[in-house]
């Protein structure tokens, strides 16, 4: 949603990259597997709304080689990747190269079809924090291969359902709410697993009001509510006890429901061409306008 954002704002080129070989090497899939769930993850993408004109979709098993792989073979010695990675001798020998797959999307050369001799283009990497070693390691080496350095913006987790020191686990099918969930599914999980900050009886809540430090329903509010008005209002009155958990929840499931729906809605529209057309390598004439 950030990423379209910003694609929407600043009209310019925007590179996904799907590392499937990724999830081969540390999921343990096969590479058939591996590449199917890259399709499926490019149709929850391309569902987001990203502009055809303006985005390359890539995956690793499909694209990596000519000047992509040569970026590679200059970005990291085995000792800069194992000092980083703290890869041992019992990994699959593939982690070793894949920082460098990592990186070198942030560099224009590797992708000759779109920014033949704009090599100086500037790099912005929209990403989870637990990315941000390998964007380290592609800021370190930039300069010294002629590229600018990428710049980052890096997002923190979404805390898991069950509360704030809790991460999301696709092992844990209650510690998250799902794009596949149903409407159903999105009220029975919030209401039975999303930890609340409100107090142990009716009575102490009005007296003493929410924990919003800790209250996962009005901390998902805070990221999907695009009301900024109501969100403040129902701050003030959920941490003062006027409100009661019972209706943060109530307004969370009401919120995820009509963003997950429209979700369905838009993935139900994405066909195999579509999938294709996004992936296709090609030129972008009007990536820039």
């Amino acid at each position: 949603m950030f990423t379209k954002y910003l694609q929407e704002a600043f009209k310019v080129p925007l590179v996904i990259q799907l590392t499937d070989d990724e999830k081969c090497m540390w999921k343990n899939l096969t590479v058939e597997e591996s590449k199917r769930l890259a399709r499926e993850n490019a149709k929850d993408i391309i569902a987001c709304g990203f502009d055809v004109s303006r985005t390359f979709i890539f995956s690793d098993f499909d694209y990596v080689g000519g000047a992509f792989y040569e970026n590679m073979v200059r970005v990291a010695t085995y000792n800069k990747a194992v000092g980083i990675f703290g890869f041992t001798g019992e990994d699959h020998i593939g982690k070793i190269s894949f920082p460098p797959v990592q990186a070198v999307p942030s560099f224009p050369s590797s992708f000759p079809h779109l920014f033949s001799g704009n090599d100086k283009l500037r790099c912005l990497i929209p990403c989870a924090i637990d990315q941000d070693p390998y964007f380290r390691m592609t800021r370190d080496v930039a300069p010294r291969l002629g590229y600018k350095k990428p710049a980052l913006i890096e997002s923190s987790f979404f805390p898991a359902l069950q509360g704030v020191s809790g991460k999301m686990n696709a092992g844990d099918p209650n510690s998250a709410i799902y794009v596949t969930d149903s409407p159903k599914e999105i009220k029975n999980t919030v209401n039975k697993y999303a930890f609340s900050g409100g107090q142990d009886s009716v009575e102490n809540h009005r007296k003493y009001g929410a924990n919003l430090e800790v209250d996962i329903p009005f901390k998902y509010l805070s990221f999907f509510l695009e009301d900024d008005e109501e969100l403040e209002l129902i701050r003030k009155e959920y941490g003062s006890g006027r409100m009661l958990t019972g209706e943060v929840k109530k307004r969370l499931i009401d919120v995820l429901t009509v963003l997950v729906d429209r979700h369905h809605a838009a993935r139900a529209a994405v066909t195999d061409e579509m999938v294709d057309a996004f992936m296709a390598v090609r030129p972008l004439p009007n990536m820039f306008n």
